[in-house]
């Protein structure tokens, strides 16, 4: 898959150090990944919330953080839409960012 926005995660994790593990090894698993569709997403990550609009929600060090994502499995995309603390992603609506 061809991840667009790495850019979003590097300048988060400089702002929240403890995530920055999680967040190249998420990376890294998503871009070498061929996800044809969501079950083989969920396989790998149980925790991962599907919304509506093929918008994926990935809970990042123990849930302390919040990846949401929206994937295009037909042109093999994942684009990142949001990256926060569980408090501010409270404050969103996911189905919308």
């Amino acid at each position: 898959m061809r991840v667009i926005a790495k850019k979003l995660l590097r300048e988060f994790w400089i702002k929240h150090a403890d995530s920055e593990e999680q967040l190249k090894a998420w990376y890294q698993e998503a871009n070498e990944a061929d996800w044809k569709h969501p079950k083989e997403i969920k396989k790998n990550y149980p925790s991962a919330s599907f919304l509506a609009d093929n918008r994926i929600v990935f809970n990042i060090k123990g849930n302390t953080y919040r990846l949401i994502v929206k994937v295009n499995y037909d042109y093999k995309m994942v684009w990142i839409r949001f990256i926060g603390t569980h408090a501010k992603y409270d404050k969103i609506d996911a189905t919308k960012i």
